[in-house]
């Protein structure tokens, strides 16, 4: 009796040994089982890689645009009519103390083209501000070409275009002094600035000064916008004054924003597209793991004859269970790894190709292996199952 119990026994180098085995007489399946498992892993890996690198640049992004940007605009009246911002509103803005800068900008009634003889109805989606000369330093706005507004331009017609503005306008270049017509007025193309990322709307637009636009279209020095920027460590404390400051009489027709918050937005938004793609990648998992169970179903049918002879020669059934789930084990441990590596390196072109920084959490690889592992213990444990209940005398017998 003792001798049966000791012939029984099994090492788990040896259970290793012989999963190993039982898939290395079948290479072509165990790899396509296995890539079912890889796909899963590494569609949740990589969905995890580019959100983490894509936040890590949004991140940075932020941290170089700053988050103490904010935005004074003129809401509504308690009519619901449109308010308009005093025209004291940007100075009043400027004496706030933790405020380091500010400029205002106010939309004039004018359409910018190419020449006079397109309809002054066509306005290329293109908004005409006036602008005051500090707005490219308090948007930290930077010049393609050419430069800003300064206190000279702003009284001639001198125009400066936002990025989009320019593209739609067919302008590239401002070395040979291009100009556009503003009803019944041309006007030299002297910048062209870079996209601004707080600021997208601004890229559709154009920029004059203001005495400019009081003098050829009458327009008010009411200003549309009041773009300030504040001590960092200031922002909410500023925020909470400015209704009051830029319109003391009606400061609940004053709307406040912060263009950060956009980015903000859109991190939020990724991370619940995350968590959508995530959902498909463990239905992709799910897939692979339900395979794994097929095939080890598979093997147990085609291996009766030596799971008969094994437990003839004193094999225990946990011994035959324990093998089955191993290979299953190992099947999943196979595709996790490659799909680890897949994921990773799918994050690492994405990302490069995009200039992102490459942030691959080091606990969602990690994780891909362990689940991977958990798929494949779970998924042999039927078929282990029924080998270790196989009957010793049927198992060996032929089937017809």
């Amino acid at each position: 009796m003792m001798e049966a119990t000791a012939r029984s026994r099994i090492r788990p180098l040896d259970l290793l040994r012989s999963g190993g085995q039982g898939l290395s007489t079948r290479p072509g399946r165990t790899m396509l089982t296995a890539l079912g498992i890889a796909i899963g892993i590494a569609a949740m890996i990589g969905v995890l890689g580019i959100s983490a690198s894509s936040k890590a640049a949004l991140l940075r992004q932020i941290d170089d645009l700053g988050t103490n940007l904010l935005a004074v605009q003129a809401g509504q009246s308690v009519f619901g009519e449109q308010a308009k911002l005093p025209e004291a509103a940007p100075a009043m803005v400027r004496r706030i103390p933790p405020v380091e800068q500010a400029a205002a900008l106010t939309s004039v009634s004018a359409s910018v083209r190419r020449t006079n003889y397109i309809p002054e109805s066509e306005t290329n989606g293109i908004t005409v501000y006036a602008a005051e000369v500090e707005t490219a330093d308090t948007l930290q706005a930077k010049l393609a070409q050419g430069r800003f507004l300064d206190t000279a331009t702003v009284r001639t017609p001198a125009i400066v275009l936002g990025a989009v503005s320019a593209e739609r306008l067919g302008i590239t270049s401002i070395s040979e002094g291009p100009m556009v017509y503003l009803n019944g007025h041309w006007f030299n193309v002297i910048g062209i600035l870079d996209p601004l990322p707080l600021n997208p709307d601004l890229d559709r637009a154009a920029f004059i000064g203001y005495p400019t636009a009081a003098k050829l279209f009458d327009t008010k020095p009411n200003a549309s916008t009041i773009y300030l920027r504040t001590h960092p460590d200031q922002v909410e404390g500023v925020r909470a004054l400015l209704g009051r400051t830029a319109n003391p009489e009606n400061p609940n027709e004053v709307q406040v924003s912060r263009p950060s918050d956009a980015l903000e937005a859109k991190a939020t938004v990724d991370q619940n597209l995350t968590r959508l793609l995530l959902g498909l990648g463990a239905v992709a998992l799910v897939v692979g793991g339900v395979g794994i169970a097929n095939v080890m179903v598979i093997s147990v049918l085609e291996r009766r004859s030596e799971i008969g002879l094994r437990r003839a020669l004193g094999a225990k059934r946990m011994h035959i269970a324990g093998q089955f789930v191993t290979e299953s084990v190992l099947l999943s441990l196979i595709g996790g790894v490659g799909g680890a590596v897949l994921g990773a390196t799918v994050t690492q072109v994405y990302a490069s190709r995009q200039g992102w920084v490459v942030d691959i959490p080091v606990a969602a690889l990690a994780a891909g292996v362990a689940v991977a592992l958990a798929v494949g213990a779970l998924a042999g444990l039927y078929p282990a199952i029924r080998a270790a209940r196989m009957d010793p005398a049927e198992a060996v017998h032929p089937t017809g």
